[in-house]
């Protein structure tokens, strides 16, 4: 680093700095910048985008210095903590590692002095709930009728469709939420050969998208309950209502609240519960073709 450049006084600036100058790979820097951005949310006490949104929002401007304040432990607790709502425990250790690695550079480099993700640690693991009669339908994280019990609350038809598809599937959040009509071959249960990482469903979907899909061919399949905003992208958009793609934001918001009376503590799942059965049902074959 030049002796003559000053120290920026922006965190994002810090961070295209970081990257730039530490000599990381294309990759390494995609991955870096999208953790690193992730963590400006909390300095500022917002919560992070997820899932579509994320990827695409703009990180709010944060002072550099922010990191040295009394508050940046615990601001930056929080977004772990909040984090830890939507990501795997894998992705939540590798964006902590982003970030104590960021930070150990600056300080190398005088500017900043305090370490505020040296105290962070990763959040437990939900505790298994020992089931009993009056709390069959609430069970552990990873057990299958926690998923059940969710499958079967009275709800929406879209959010019946998208939490089957899920559950069913297997696939992440972001895959199912990015399909779009064309992609999906109903008949067969699976998505059309040629698109990403093919994947398949099982009678629940079968039943249920059908009836949601009614009237529409073309359009994201899972779309909101209004029209979308005019800057929205035509991808994102049904030609025939003009209502938007269904965000990760909203499908786990609705999840949440769904599942708040079957969870003891009031306070609801995330849909991570719905993978619970669904790697083991990723493969299930469709009906045969005719």
């Amino acid at each position: 680093m030049s002796p003559s450049r000053p120290a920026p006084a922006e965190y994002g600036a810090a961070v295209e700095r970081y990257l730039v100058e530490a000599g990381l790979s294309g990759s390494s820097s995609r991955v870096y910048r999208i953790s690193l951005h992730g963590w400006a949310w909390p300095l500022v006490d917002r919560r992070t985008p997820t899932g579509r949104e994320r990827r695409g929002a703009l990180p709010p401007v944060v002072p550099l210095a922010q990191l040295d304040a009394p508050a940046a432990v615990r601001q930056l607790r929080r977004g772990l903590t909040d984090r830890a709502e939507s990501a795997e425990p894998r992705t939540l250790k590798r964006e902590l590692a982003c970030l104590r690695t960021a930070i150990s550079w600056w300080r190398a480099r005088g500017w900043i002095s305090a370490d505020p993700a040296e105290r962070l640690t990763l959040p437990p693991p939900a505790p298994r709930i020992q089931l009993t009669p009056a709390t069959t339908a609430v069970a552990a994280p990873s057990d299958p009728e926690r998923a059940r019990a969710a499958l079967g609350l009275p709800a929406p038809l879209r959010e019946l469709a998208l939490w089957h598809l899920l559950h069913e599937s297997g696939a992440p959040v972001e895959r199912i939420l990015a399909l779009d009509i064309g992609d999906l071959d109903l008949p067969t249960r699976r998505t059309r050969t040629g698109t990403a990482a093919p994947l398949s469903w099982g009678s629940g979907t079968a039943r249920l998208l059908p009836l949601l899909l009614a009237g529409r061919t073309a359009g994201p399949v899972f779309v909101t309950g209004r029209r979308a905003p005019q800057a929205t992208p035509a991808a994102d958009l049904c030609p025939l209502t003009g209502r938007g793609r269904l965000s990760y934001r909203r499908a786990a918001e609705l999840f949440t609240a769904a599942t708040a009376p079957l969870d003891p503590t009031g306070r609801g799942w995330t849909l991570l519960a719905l993978r619970s059965r669904g790697r083991d049902r990723r493969h299930e074959p469709g009906p045969a073709r005719r």
